[in-house]
């Protein structure tokens, strides 16, 4: 542990930080379609949160917000839900992320577009930020570890 991670100040203000830092990486995923900001953006400020957490508290006790073992499943999640979101349209019928051919009824056409869209700002900011923190936390561990 170093003498950083011992500071009470800086714990403080990392754990009271990241729930603000995080409720604003729900606006930037929830808003993407309608102005800037999106799924990568969204995902990278969750991934900055988890960071702030595992350089300010230490990785152990970071890991009761984000483990290390989830990193590749949650990525893999993100990009399903992307690729998924995609297939599924051309299974109906219609091409790759053609939204009005998602199975969702009772939604005009605008509505199926606007969720089709969050679909896969949800699945591209899971990617992003599960592959951000994995990357840290690959470095971290160094060489030859599991």
């Amino acid at each position: 542990m170093t003498s950083s991670s011992r500071n009470p100040i800086l714990i403080t203000a990392s754990r009271l930080l990241a729930p603000f830092i995080q409720l604003f990486a729900l606006y930037v995923i929830f808003h993407g379609h309608f102005g800037p900001g999106g799924g990568f953006q969204g995902g990278a400020l969750l991934a900055a949160s988890i960071l702030m957490l595992r350089l300010s508290v230490g990785a152990e006790r970071s890991e009761l917000k984000f483990r290390k073992s989830w990193g590749t499943p949650v990525g893999a999640l993100g990009a399903m839900i992307f690729a998924g979101t995609g297939l599924l349209t051309l299974l109906l019928g219609g091409r790759f992320l053609e939204y009005h051919f998602l199975p969702l009824p009772d939604l005009s056409r605008a509505e199926l577009h606007s969720t089709g869209i969050l679909l896969i700002e949800v699945g591209v900011s899971l990617a992003v930020m599960a592959v951000l923190v994995a990357i840290y936390d690959d470095i971290m561990e160094g060489p030859g570890g599991d």
